[in-house]
């Protein structure tokens, strides 16, 4: 099969579209808030962890050549590099 390229702005669409729509009232509990979520965008398949590292090794192994996008679950952004993550309320 071959693989469709898609920019980054779309995969970053697809994977926001994908976490509002179907991910988010599953995932968005007190425990989960400030961990990684990875999604891939193709399956919609997503793993959990502290950092996304180790969800994002998960999903690859799952589905080869997966396409891969990170959410900080509660949060606006995934890092902040000397600035403050707000917590988004929903």
């Amino acid at each position: 099969m071959q693989a469709i390229l898609l920019s980054r702005e779309e995969v970053a669409r697809r994977a926001k579209q994908l976490y509002e729509n179907e991910i988010r009232a599953k995932v968005e509990v007190e425990e989960n808030i400030g961990k990684m979520i990875i999604i891939d965008i193709e399956t919609g398949d997503y793993e959990i962890d502290k950092t996304g590292l180790q969800a994002s090794r998960n999903l690859s192994k799952k589905h080869l050549n997966a396409r891969l996008f990170g959410i900080r679950i509660g949060y606006n952004v995934a890092v902040s590099f000397g600035g403050l993550m707000e917590r988004v309320y929903k």
